[in-house]
């Protein structure tokens, strides 16, 4: 087995309490003291600290000068509007395979002069090499080293991170910079993971330890560990690539068709031309078999991931699967997301899942499971 990698906030989180998990290839705080609960709603009521420093950074610098070029290349790779990001914006994006999979989800930043890619931990290898294999001739891929990365989430991020970098409390929803700071050179976006407001930092590793210790100063602020983030991202509807997504879904499955611009979709200015633009279009256009979606189980217990789906309590097939279950604090009961055929999608729907043996009742329920707060 692989030696576990370290963030360089590692010695901060033992410090601090954290118990800490092995996650894609690293040695990562699944929780603090308080516990995933209290670290949820104290997410929710004010700001928590995330050390996000194991997922991947990486610059597409145009080898021609020009942003445009890194662009289209970009859009050979993803099915989304990448020549329509203005600069100082970022959007959400999938790499896809030539079956029409989802080969990892990424956010993608436009900074002037070149593009700024964030990756998942786990699919960090896979995706730089496939994008040195189809995009070298137009630009260098530098996966960024030396580098940490934080999240501040939650209603009192904007005036924690406003105190220490002021520029940062202009930023709206999506919206990069680069900024100076005591920090030295923070790389901040005005997103996250949770459906709350708030930011991604990246900051060299050499002074992460102490900005992490200046936002952690202040009263608002909590670390909070992978367990009530992944509750914080499943109340907010989103996709947790390798359980939500991956090579066996399309993104019209996986209701991330929002994605995908006109501009990319058939009749389209630049329609197509990304791997299994054949299959994603036609779904795009005709729909598809099955569908992601929310579920509200009765009760009290979670459906948790693996959990298969029926329409009945007597049905003999599936009609599909859970992808991620847990509790939501927040909401006060469980829930989950999974597939289930689009005859059995539409909100309101009961279904059954099969706990333990027994076929348990679920209602379809619209994404997100509780209104997210983004700074438009």
């Amino acid at each position: 087995m692989a030696e576990l990698k370290r963030t360089g906030l590692y010695d901060l989180h033992v410090e601090l309490g954290a118990r800490m998990v092995p996650f894609a290839g690293y040695e990562m705080p699944v929780q603090y003291p308080p516990g995933v609960m209290k670290e949820h709603l104290h997410c929710r009521a004010a700001a928590g600290l995330f050390d996000v420093g194991h997922m991947g950074q990486v610059i597409l610098r145009p080898k021609s000068g020009d942003v445009n070029d890194a662009a289209a290349a970009l859009e050979k790779l993803v099915p989304v509007s990448v020549l329509g990001l203005k600069e100082g914006r970022q959007r959400y994006g999938l790499f896809t395979n030539a079956a029409g999979g989802i080969l990892d989800d990424l956010m993608i930043a436009n900074r002037g002069d070149h593009l700024f890619l964030v990756v998942n931990a786990a699919c960090k290898a896979d995706d730089i090499a496939h994008m040195r294999a189809h995009l070298s001739d137009i630009c260098e891929i530098e996966e960024v080293a030396g580098r940490g990365l934080l999240a501040l989430q939650g209603p009192a991020a904007e005036a924690v991170l406003g105190a220490l970098v002021p520029a940062t409390a202009a930023m709206k929803f999506m919206d990069v910079a680069v900024l100076q700071s005591d920090f030295g050179e923070l790389w901040v976006s005005r997103s996250g993971y949770t459906g709350e407001d708030g930011f991604e930092i990246s900051v060299a590793d050499s002074r992460a330890v102490a900005f992490a210790r200046g936002l952690l100063a202040h009263d608002a602020v909590e670390p909070i560990g992978l367990g009530a983030r992944d509750s914080l991202r499943l109340e907010a509807g989103l996709c947790l690539y390798g359980n939500d997504i991956d090579t066996t879904t399309s993104p019209v499955e996986a209701a991330l068709g929002w994605a995908i611009q006109k501009v990319r979709r058939a009749g389209g200015a630049r329609a197509g031309g990304f791997p299994g633009a054949d299959r994603i279009l036609r779904e795009l256009e005709e729909g598809t078999g099955r569908l992601r979606v929310g579920l509200r189980p009765d009760g009290r217990a979670p459906m948790r991931a693996g959990t298969q789906l029926f329409a009945s309590e007597s049905a003999q097939q599936p009609i599909g699967t859970v992808t991620s279950g847990a509790y939501g604090p927040s909401i006060e009961g469980p829930m989950s997301m999974g597939y289930v055929a689009t005859g059995q999608a539409a909100s309101g729907t009961v279904i059954f899942g099969e706990v333990r043996g027994k076929r348990l009742p679920a209602t379809v329920t619209d994404l997100p499971f509780r209104p997210s707060s983004y700074k438009r």
